[in-house]
């Protein structure tokens, strides 16, 4: 098969093709690339076997990330918690595989990374597992009131109906008002895991290229946030991206209330899937939080190309950022996010 190179921001059958595939997700749209590209540079791309003016029949979407910290990488796909190679069949995928590898050894890439939510058929020899995660989906085709005697009746039921009992304000949309007071209680959510915030400038992009596809819910008491959430759609599939909370209220319910909120609407507009997203195997709290609501639960792999050094590992420099992170005033942490995260997608 002859592999093309295309960029499926700019080529027209790129979302054509997108909304045919059961197996496309947010990620792989034009939205969510273009949002990429205008906060860190990236520029992304597509092979497919399809020739110019021909329909497209499949698809692996790609960024390069060219970075003076952390190497030069192609990674399918930035900040995307899966982005399931679009083949039919392992043939198409071997194919479309083969042809980033090239792209890797011209560019001199020091790896590839791949992040599939299944590979069409066993792993290639020279693919080697560097990362796997817990992800959660939840089927919406019950009826609601299935699915709320399916959630936890004491972590979940009951903190819904404390919020509720609480009469919690709760507003939704993508104003740059509720934008801000999100990003507030991110940057206290990431202060909490000692870790820097997301760059201001990705959520802007991400609101202005998505549009009324993201949708930020915020539950606020007495005028004070007290949590919130983000989250994303595509065709029939609501997707849950980013969640945020005050500590000091964490017993008032607000997160299960917007999750509860963001279900309802889900099922009111008719979609049949929420993706919880992934999780960290070690972080057992957000793993209960997903599985309390009913959610299947399963594994995610990322795959390299070639493998990283068995014996390797960055744990310390982690625990040692951590702590430097840990005692930077906020103004400091939101310039190290938007200083690091573009290096490291």
């Amino acid at each position: 098969m002859t592999v093309s190179q295309i960029d499926p921001i700019e080529d027209p059958r790129w979302p054509v093709f997108l909304e045919r595939h059961p197996r496309a997700t947010v990620f792989h749209t034009p939205a969510w690339l273009e949002a990429l590209r205008r906060t860190y540079g990236y520029e992304p791309r597509a092979l497919t076997t399809a020739a110019p003016g021909e329909d497209l029949s499949n698809g692996l979407v790609f960024c390069r990330i060219d970075s003076w910290l952390t190497g030069r990488r192609i990674v399918s796909l930035p900040f995307s918690d899966h982005c399931q190679t679009l083949a039919e069949s392992e043939t198409e995928f071997a194919c479309l595989l083969a042809a980033l590898k090239r792209d890797a050894g011209v560019s001199k890439a020091r790896h590839l990374e791949i992040r599939p939510i299944a590979l069409p058929g066993s792993a290639p020899l020279d693919l080697a597992k560097t990362a796997t995660f817990c992800l959660h989906r939840l089927d919406l085709r019950p009826c609601v009131e299935e699915l709320f005697r399916h959630f936890h009746k004491d972590c979940t039921q009951r903190k819904i109906r404390r919020a509720e009992r609480e009469a919690l304000d709760c507003e939704e949309g993508r104003t740059e008002s509720l934008a801000d007071r999100f990003y507030h209680l991110l940057l206290l959510t990431r202060r909490r895991q000692q870790l820097p915030p997301q760059p201001r400038a990705w959520f802007r992009n991400l609101a202005a290229s998505m549009g009324d596809r993201l949708k930020i819910r915020l539950a606020s008491r007495n005028g004070q946030p007290v949590a919130s959430i983000l989250t994303l759609q595509h065709k029939s599939t609501l997707v849950y991206k980013y969640g945020c909370s005050d500590k000091n209220f964490a017993n008032l319910g607000g997160m299960q209330l917007l999750f509860w909120k963001a279900i309802q609407d889900a099922k009111r507009d008719g979609l049949s899937e929420f993706d919880l997203g992934r999780s960290d195997w070690d972080n057992q709290g957000l793993i209960d939080f997903k599985s309390r609501w009913g959610a299947a639960q399963s594994s995610l792999t990322y795959w390299r190309c070639p493998a990283p050094p068995i014996a390797k590992t960055h744990g310390w420099t982690m625990q040692i950022a951590k702590q430097v992170f840990a005692h930077l005033p906020d103004s400091c942490l939101t310039a190290a996010g938007n200083l690091l995260y573009k290096h490291v997608g």
